[in-house]
């Protein structure tokens, strides 16, 4: 093994490709631990191969669904969704089992999402549908339908929310509302999973 020791390396006159590597495969390091490698201004990076180790994932991050179609509930009263399938999480964080939350340990902010749907057993007897994000136990957004006099059926209301994280005990819940005129209040997953909830991290906020 040989070490070359040179300030600049530049095409010949006339080319205007540089190859590093040709016939033999190779990993090629760039610097070593405490080196800072510049892009200049102007600089285009083209990326054709796989790219790994840049910016991060966007993880930890989940996202659950009702297993069964209908969650009973009480009406005109707000109840934690129970959404008890994993759909994906990433790092374990999600509790599908009793309390329903995300509590991801890991610092930063956190693209929060939910929705449910919001029926009445009996059609036509829907009043309010609402959804809404808890933080460590407080209402930190929410989302509502409010049909007054023109009951409907059911509704699908949906809350997106960016929410700080601690990375220790801070987790989030997602809680809803069902008013109805008579008959029974639900949330409701059908085959087109209209009761979802999620999250992620976000890089870089």
């Amino acid at each position: 093994m040989s070490k070359l020791e040179t300030i600049t390396i530049d095409t010949p006159s006339g080319s205007n490709t540089m190859q590093i590597g040709s016939t033999n495969t190779a990993t090629i390091n760039l610097g070593v631990s405490g080196d800072t490698i510049n892009v200049p201004a102007g600089v285009t990076i083209a990326n054709a191969g796989t790219a790994t180790g840049f910016g991060g994932a966007n993880t930890p991050a989940f996202e659950a669904k009702r297993a069964s179609a209908v969650q009973a509930i009480t009406n005109e009263t707000q109840t934690k969704i129970e959404f008890n399938t994993e759909i994906y999480d990433s790092a374990g964080a999600y509790d599908s089992s009793t309390n329903y939350r995300f509590t991801p340990q890991t610092a930063g902010k956190y693209f929060v999402y939910a929705r449910v749907m919001c029926r009445a057993e009996t059609n036509g007897n829907l009043i309010i549908a609402e959804v809404s994000l808890r933080k460590n136990g407080s209402n930190i957004g929410s989302s509502r339908f409010d049909f007054k006099d023109s009951y409907g059926n059911n509704a699908t209301p949906v809350i997106n929310q960016v929410v700080d994280m601690n990375g220790s005990s801070d987790y989030v819940e997602a809680w809803g509302l069902t008013k109805v005129n008579s008959g029974n209040a639900q949330f409701y997953n059908d085959g087109n999973e209209r009761t979802i909830f999620g999250a992620f991290l976000l890089i870089g906020a």
